[in-house]
């Protein structure tokens, strides 16, 4: 087979692919949630799981169990099939992995897998970068927040790195960061198929709080949040683009959810 007729091969197998898939939905529209159709769109999206598990799972300890976030994934996957508006604009898969990502980070904060140290020691960075948002107005720079924590610049992002598991987490879950009813966003609604008015008003409302941070944020948080979440590359990838290493970006992505974090729960409060 020559090289022409094996790209050939694949454009049109990619096409008949897509084909399936925009039939699946359409038949899905009309019928439902529990249909074969439903479990069809599921199969066909399968690797979408795999993908955002095998990213997740490569910054979590070895004792944390793949088959575990594999089946949050699932539960995500599935609500992202019943809750997925065609007419919005986005793409099914850029849709579906936040959910994936959402249900997954649920699945984990329900384990609470991270040692009740790191959460003290997130806490009081918190704290930190509140106060100083509080008296600048702004997001806090990486030195201002180890001048205010009392630590050299190094030893703020060593700290940084050692509570990064505490908050590495999907955007589309910030929200519950602090919940200790157990309960998710996906819980919230007592029928899926159903759309729930009063949470798609939460998630404009979040999404508005995060567009504003977003905003305030230094240009390096912004693109590496960018690459990560919507360009869907892994840390390594991003810290390859800038030249720097794979801990460093880590850093600054952890800086980043702070910050955000930090600015919802300070809107939330009023």
């Amino acid at each position: 087979m020559t090289a022409a007729t094996f790209c050939s091969t694949e454009a049109t197998s990619a096409t008949d692919a897509l084909a399936h898939r925009n039939e699946l939905w359409q038949l899905y529209s009309q019928t439902g949630p529990g249909s074969a159709e439903e479990n069809d769109l599921v199969q066909q999206y399968l690797p979408l799981v795999k993908t955002v598990v095998g990213r997740i799972a490569m910054s979590l300890p070895s004792h944390v169990d793949a088959q575990d976030l594999y089946s949050a994934g699932l539960v995500g996957l599935l609500n992202a099939v019943r809750r997925f508006d065609a007419k919005s604009g986005v793409a099914f898969e850029t849709y579906a992995r936040v959910r994936i990502r959402g249900a997954i980070y649920d699945e984990l904060r329900r384990l609470d897998w991270v040692p009740r140290s790191v959460h003290d020691k997130a806490r009081k960075v918190e704290g930190a970068m509140r106060k100083l948002e509080q008296r600048k107005g702004k997001a806090p720079t990486e030195m201002e927040m180890a001048r205010e924590l009392g630590l050299s610049l190094d030893d703020y992002q060593k700290l940084v790195e050692e509570i990064r598991p505490a908050t590495f987490v999907c955007l589309d879950s910030a929200r519950n960061l602090d919940s200790d009813d157990g309960a998710t966003q996906y819980e919230s609604v007592p029928d899926p198929s159903q759309p729930d008015p009063g949470y798609g008003a939460s998630q404009r409302e979040l999404a508005r709080l995060i567009a504003e941070r977003l905003e305030e944020l230094p240009d390096m948080q912004r693109k590496v949040l960018a690459l990560y979440y919507f360009e869907d590359l892994r840390l390594r990838e991003i810290a390859e683009i800038f030249g720097v290493t794979e801990s460093r970006i880590c850093q600054i992505h952890s800086q980043a959810i702070l910050s955000i974090k930090t600015y919802i729960q300070k809107r939330e409060a009023r």
